[in-house]
């Protein structure tokens, strides 16, 4: 049986990860928490890869937040990853390991890049500023595993999912993503009887939300792929594959949504004071499409998956 080191179990893509690889009857995964194990420590990643030697590495493990968390912490951000991504993947092929996958963002994207976007739109303009240095240390990622592969021969396979949502999301009132913040902003204004809900930005920006099982499904399907099979559909420095559902909706469009799922009736008002970000953001999936995988979670049915995870657990929300 494989041995798989699955880094950032604990995290809403990695818990769904790990709960489809037990499905699937693998019993040899390896994992470690934070406090076990810090992947920005380079000693720390050597000494774990040299000992558990794993067959295959699946690299989950990210700092990640919403407009506001990169706004407030760019340093965190891009030095947290960089050393995540620069240490695991080397360490792993220190110690022989000749499977890896990384998962991404599609924050790699320039900001004005046409959409949908397509993989050949990697460095072909100006990143988003608001999520750069976040964004900077995705793309590193790519190339990390793309020059191993150039150099040592190994099988190092990048996806970039796009906005993700589900059981195990952040829920924090500042630090959360656009879709969790919704959730538990209009929850509580639906809880307390408020007559209104306002929104950061105007409401125009598009975004395209993924169910983190079909990520899963998604991460777990590129990682099985024959080898000739996934050279065919990519390029040997434009290797990473887009993960989306293919749809957008707007920002004003998702919280009328969120506002049905949780109940709440008052008005939905704007701030076009705070930042929107990038106007739009639609991934072109088409070259997953061709390898044979599409989503299957419509955003409707999912969010109110959210919703009934974030009702059982909200009590471990509360500030």
């Amino acid at each position: 049986m494989r041995k798989i080191y699955l880094a950032g179990h604990r995290g809403m893509v990695g818990g769904a990860i790990l709960r489809q690889l037990q499905a699937q009857g693998e019993t040899n995964i390896v994992t470690r928490s934070h406090a076990e194990l810090d992947l920005t420590d380079q000693s720390a990643v050597r000494a774990f890869m040299q000992a558990e030697r794993p067959d295959v590495v699946i690299l989950a493990a990210a700092k990640v937040g919403g407009i506001h968390a990169n706004n407030a912490y760019p340093a965190d951000f891009i030095y947290e990853n960089l050393m995540i991504e620069a240490n695991v993947i080397h360490q792993a092929f220190a110690a022989g390991v000749t499977q890896l996958l990384q998962l991404g963002s599609s924050c790699i994207y320039p900001r004005d890049v046409p959409q949908p976007m397509a993989e050949a739109a990697l460095l072909t303009g100006v990143l988003e500023p608001t999520n750069e240095p976040y964004a900077i240390a995705k793309i590193a990622g790519i190339k990390l595993c793309e020059s191993y592969n150039r150099q040592h021969g190994v099988d190092y396979r990048s996806v970039m999912p796009t906005n993700l949502y589900g059981p195990g999301d952040n829920f924090h009132p500042e630090n959360s993503h656009v879709l969790p913040a919704l959730i538990r902003r209009f929850h509580e204004a639906a809880r307390a009887g408020q007559d209104e809900v306002v929104i950061w930005g105007s409401g125009a920006p598009r975004r395209e939300f993924l169910h983190v099982d079909d990520m899963a499904a998604a991460s777990l399907f590129v990682l099985a792929l024959p080898k000739a099979d996934y050279s065919a559909n990519t390029q040997a420095m434009l290797s990473h594959i887009n993960v989306g559902c293919g749809s957008d909706i707007s920002i004003l469009e998702l919280a009328q949504m969120v506002a049905q799922v949780t109940g709440f009736q008052g008005r939905i008002a704007t701030d076009p004071s705070k930042p929107d970000g990038t106007p739009r953001k639609l991934m072109d999936v088409s070259r997953l499409a061709q390898m044979g995988w599409r989503a299957s979670i419509s955003l409707q049915d999912g969010l109110a998956e959210t919703y009934r995870w974030f009702l059982t657990h909200s009590d471990s929300f509360r500030r």
